[in-house]
């Protein structure tokens, strides 16, 4: 008998049509017109991971193709594999010029972590672009536009993807949940969202991450899924530093490393979650933020994260003495 966490959520809630789709309103619709028109031009989709770029694009061919046709009309290729001029020349050549299947003019090639391209392999790609465009259309999708050569970008339709709203998430993990029948918490979803920071596809690894350990949706045991630190403790810990408290603020850190296994870069990054939610002038902040980077700076040089961390910490409580 097979599990239920044996199957990836991520591909089990896939949305399969565009109407079934997250957030993005405005892209949706522009979609939408192109399904309806049966005719679209080449696609760039541009933004953070896990805010719906390939599904967007599955869910558009689907809907072009009906979903039984797609794999004979969609060619999937990840650049960041085939990245060279050479995977231009062969795959794509060869898939863009044969006719599509169905009463559709066209087929669609497209290639995910487009910004990895090389740039011989991204001229060689505008020149297939405009070869085969009456038999295929090319959808790119990138987590950074600037890394795409102009002369693609201004052959493509470029949709920007932003990290997806904290609603449109809740509500597809509460469909999850319900499906599942998990037991869950709103201070556990909340953590869930905290976490991910508008990345849904994040989300739902850590929600089905949580429930395969057997434990109920909590906010306490998705940090311990994760390891992940409380952002109380975090905000603990600069409090105490800006109320000159160094040895308690040092010792809040010590069991945040050891309780959650956290590395330098987790807890700078946590940092500076927590910098803006400080009582303090927003002076002070720009200090404190521009202070923590150089420590991440030096912790991603190889600096002792615990050093530089207990160092953050002093400069704060030095800070605060000034005054």
């Amino acid at each position: 008998m097979t599990n239920k966490y044996d199957v990836m959520w991520t591909e089990k809630y896939r949305p399969k049509t565009l109407d079934d789709l997250k957030g993005h309103k405005d892209i949706i619709i522009r979609l939408k017109g192109f399904v309806e028109r049966r005719n679209l031009p080449h696609l760039l989709f541009a933004g953070p991971p896990g805010t719906g770029k390939t599904t967007a694009l599955l869910a558009l061919a689907s809907d072009l193709y009906g979903h039984n046709n797609v794999s004979r009309n969609l060619l999937e290729m990840n650049a960041s594999d085939d990245r060279g001029i050479d995977a231009i020349r062969t795959k794509v050549k060869e898939f863009a010029r044969t006719a599509s299947y169905g009463d559709t003019p066209f087929k669609i090639i497209c290639l995910d972590e487009a910004d990895s391209l090389t740039s011989a392999a991204q001229h060689a790609l505008r020149r297939t672009m405009e070869r085969y465009v009456k038999t295929s259309r090319f959808a790119l999708i990138c987590n950074y536009s600037s890394k795409i050569i102009e002369p693609i970008q201004s052959r493509c339709a470029i949709f920007r993807f932003k990290p997806l709203d904290e609603d449109s998430i809740r509500e597809f993990l509460k469909y999850i949940c319900d499906n599942e029948k998990l037991v869950y918490d709103k201070e556990g979803l909340g953590t869930v969202l905290y976490i991910s920071e508008g990345d849904l596809r994040k989300a739902v690894n850590i929600l089905q991450s949580t429930a395969a350990s057997g434990k109920s949706v909590e906010q306490i045991t998705v940090l311990q899924t994760v390891g992940h630190a409380d952002p109380e403790r975090i905000k603990e810990m600069l409090n105490l530093a800006l109320n000159k408290k160094f040895e308690k603020s040092r010792e809040v850190l010590q069991n945040l490393i050891l309780q959650y296994g956290l590395s330098g870069t987790d807890v700078t990054h946590q940092i500076y979650r927590e910098i803006s939610s400080l009582s303090i002038p927003d002076s002070k902040k720009l200090e404190i933020t521009e202070f923590l980077a150089e420590i991440d700076f030096r912790i991603s040089e190889g600096a002792s994260s615990n050093i530089q961390l207990t160092s953050f910490l002093a400069k704060l409580v030095k800070e605060a003495t000034k005054e």
